[in-house]
């Protein structure tokens, strides 16, 4: 497979990319992976550049502002062949075919030995302030890459750039470490002398001694005074010693960090190869400096990639928890006070039959709902416990006591009504023809990682789901939006400001299939939203169920005819009372009883 390398005026600027035969790619100062951004004299689209055979094709854009100069003259449209190359403003760029090959067993070398890691540090730095210099872009590196690829591609020039001796840097990776057949394989790898005769070589007897040791380890073939010995008695032509890094850690897949290169003499480096040369060893401090933040930050990337998967499940509050313990002590189940809330959606049987011709748009209609609730629930705190179709539950004080956990779901309850109100008359909207129905209860639960050996889900189990989810159901007979228990209303009295939302005591019902009555209570906006309900109102509409429960059925009529009409709910109260020909029945103990179920 054959290469494109570009060269800038410094070290740093460089990159050496493969080429897939037959497609053609953008090249420019700011086109994706053949990016040369360090040259404002290259446009942001320069040119186009496709590999047919190992023959690169270029042909410059119009919109490119300078010329293209190729075996010294300017041209627009022009075919390279290897080793050949073309410039751009002051950019080489290089069509380079090198194959490498692993070398098993290469010849044995002059010396051969690892270092341990005080070894390594003792050694003092050469050219420090450039090595600095360049080790402070690896964070930068690191996050900028879109994947692994580009990373390899990223971190082999930072290496060429940080350790100038080297003539070549390799990533490499070593599979099946502990087996007996492990198998080596050059991530990426680059040569500051592009079609270098005799290839590239790399030592897997070298890789894997390294990776086995996780040591530093290198091989010297080539001493002082034979600098014309055959090229078959070196690892290759013009390579006369090599040394392997292990990168430790757990997201570094194996990786190893290989540098080759050959000795000079003329300018007075490595003037004595040997193992313990503080030229090569001040380079291997640098190389294992580098490979271990790589390490270190590939394992923050990797955190980072969870939370983000987390976060599709878990509030912050939750995500919290769990970087900061053992997950396995958080997400166990224990009995905690919670506030429950499920959030069910009105309108989608109606919706179903408008749009059956569309089920997975109406499906993405239904996605965006839910995630309207979602938003809300995790936005104030709360943790997802789980959908059933078309609703969703979600609670709070679990895996941290909250302190206010009832409001928090009471002020995560309005919101999700104040966006269901806002787009449900509004054509075309994912909200469109779709209400919500809102149930609200706190107490004791078991909230934690709850299910089977087989399948578990971060969820809550007890009594108070169980009536959250009846008060859900109830909001369709009260015409209510939102309804929550008396626990849940105590509480939230307390917490909830006026100019946050209202409360109004419905009645004491006793749901269908349960023996304990329950004072059921309105969630409502606060004024400036929904001014068509005074507090007057809501005060007549108490002062109604008040003598409802005393048997004053007449003077409970009187106080509910000052409840504007527009006001559906006050109609469960006044049907109830006629159904009885406006007199209590006997035994009335003020509990209305509901015959159905939700």
């Amino acid at each position: 497979m054959a290469d494109l390398i570009a060269q800038g005026n410094e070290p740093q600027h460089r990159w050496r990319r493969p080429l897939v035969s037959g497609e053609w790619l953008l090249l420019g100062r700011g086109v994706g992976s053949l990016s040369v951004p360090w040259d404002k004299k290259v446009s942001r689209q320069h040119a186009e550049v496709r590999l047919v055979e190992k023959v690169l094709e270029v042909r410059r854009l119009p919109s490119a502002r300078n010329a293209i100069t190729v075996r010294g003259l300017e041209s627009n449209l022009f075919s390279l062949r290897p080793g050949e190359h073309f410039v751009i403003g002051e950019t080489t760029f290089t069509l380079a075919d090198e194959s490498y090959e692993l070398a098993p067993e290469p010849p044995a070398p002059i010396e051969q030995r690892s270092y341990a890691y005080q070894e390594i540090q003792s050694a003092r730095y050469r050219d420090a302030d450039h090595r600095i210099d360049v080790l402070s872009r690896l964070p930068n590196l690191i996050s900028g890459a879109d994947d692994d690829q580009e990373l390899f591609v990223r971190l082999v020039n930072m290496l060429l750039a940080g350790i100038p001796r080297a003539d070549g840097i390799a990533l490499v990776s070593v599979e099946h470490e502990s087996s007996d057949r492990p198998s080596v394989e050059v991530l990426h790898w680059d040569r500051r002398r592009p079609n270098q005769a005799g290839g590239f070589r790399p030592s897997s007897q070298l890789i894997l001694e390294s990776m086995k040791r996780k040591q530093s380890v290198s091989c010297i073939w080539n001493g002082a005074g034979d600098l014309e010995q055959s090229p078959d008695f070196t690892m290759t032509g013009g390579v006369d010693w090599a040394y392997c890094t292990p990168v430790v850690g757990e997201m570094a897949g194996g990786w190893g960090i290989y540098a080759f290169g050959r000795f000079d003499f003329r300018v007075g480096e490595w003037a004595h190869p040997s193992s313990e040369s503080p030229d090569l060893l001040a380079d291997l401090k640098f190389t294992e400096l580098v490979a271990s933040i790589l390490a270190a930050l590939r394992q923050v990337r990797r955190l980072q990639r969870k939370q983000a998967v987390f976060s599709q499940f878990f509030s912050p509050v939750v995500i919290d928890r769990l970087a900061d313990d053992d997950p396995e002590i958080v997400l166990a189940p224990r009995q905690v006070e919670v506030s429950v809330l499920f959030c069910d959606l009105r309108g989608f049987s109606r919706e179903s039959e408008r749009n059956s011709h569309d089920l997975l748009g109406l499906l993405e209609r239904v996605s965006k709902a839910l995630r309207v609730m979602t938003y809300q629930i995790m936005g104030h705190g709360g943790v997802i416990g789980d959908f059933q179709g078309d609703a969703a539950m979600g609670f709070w004080g679990w895996p941290i006591d909250q302190g206010d956990s009832a409001k928090r779901a009471c002020l995560a309850a309005l919101e999700i009504r104040t966006q269901f109100e806002a787009n449900a008359a509004r054509k075309g909207h994912p909200l469109a023809n779709f209400r919500m129905g809102i149930g609200i209860a706190s107490g004791v639960a078991v909230a934690g990682k709850i299910g089977t050996i087989d399948q578990v889900k971060v969820s809550v189990f007890g009594p108070v789901v169980n009536l959250a989810s009846r008060l859900e159901g109830m909001t369709k007979f009260l015409h209510a939006p939102i309804l929550i228990d008396e626990t849940t209303a105590r509480l939230a009295r307390q917490q909830v400001s006026p100019d946050q939302g209202r409360f109004r005591r419905l009645a004491v019902i006793k749901p269908y299939g349960l023996e304990t009555p329950h004072e059921v209570t309105e969630l409502l906006p606060p004024l400036n939203d929904r001014p068509e309900l005074t507090d007057e109102h809501i005060r007549s509409y108490e002062s109604a169920l008040d003598s409802l429960q005393r048997g004053q059925w007449s003077e409970s009529l009187s106080y509910l005819s000052r409840v504007p009409p527009e006001d559906q709910v006050k109609d469960f109260l006044t049907v109830f009372i006629a159904q009885h020909g406006r007199i209590p029945p006997e035994g009335w103990d003020g509990v209305i009883p509901l015959h159905q179920k939700n």
